[in-house]
């Protein structure tokens, strides 16, 4: 086969055609080199997606936060907050903490 009979062929003229080629290499280039890639633009997609589902966590926290806030603006429920979590208490007056034999932590002798 030689060089006139593949100049002959459709496909060898439509891949030597200048137009088809700097279409090519430009789609190359955007595709892969560019600063601007599809490369680059799925990464930050994958990067929105993700700060996306953080923001959306954060605003559950935010809302379940405000729901404490609201409820410990009552000086009862602040005072039992206090009492249960910090272990705080009044003057003359005493604290027993009880644990089960089911939350505390045995080590084997064996």
């Amino acid at each position: 086969m030689g060089l006139k009979e593949l100049r002959q062929k459709k496909w060898f003229s439509l891949l030597t055609n200048v137009y088809i080629l700097v279409a090519t290499v430009f789609v190359i280039w955007m595709l892969f080199f560019d600063t601007n890639s599809l490369l680059i633009h799925l990464e930050l997609k994958k990067e929105i997606n993700k700060l996306e589902k953080q923001q959306e966590f954060l605003k559950q926290e935010i809302a379940k936060d405000k729901k404490i806030l609201e409820k410990l603006s009552d000086p009862d429920e602040l005072e039992k907050f206090a009492r249960e979590k910090y272990y705080l208490k009044k003057k003359n007056e005493e604290i027993y903490l009880i644990e089960y034999e089911d939350s505390l932590q045995v080590k084997n002798e064996e």
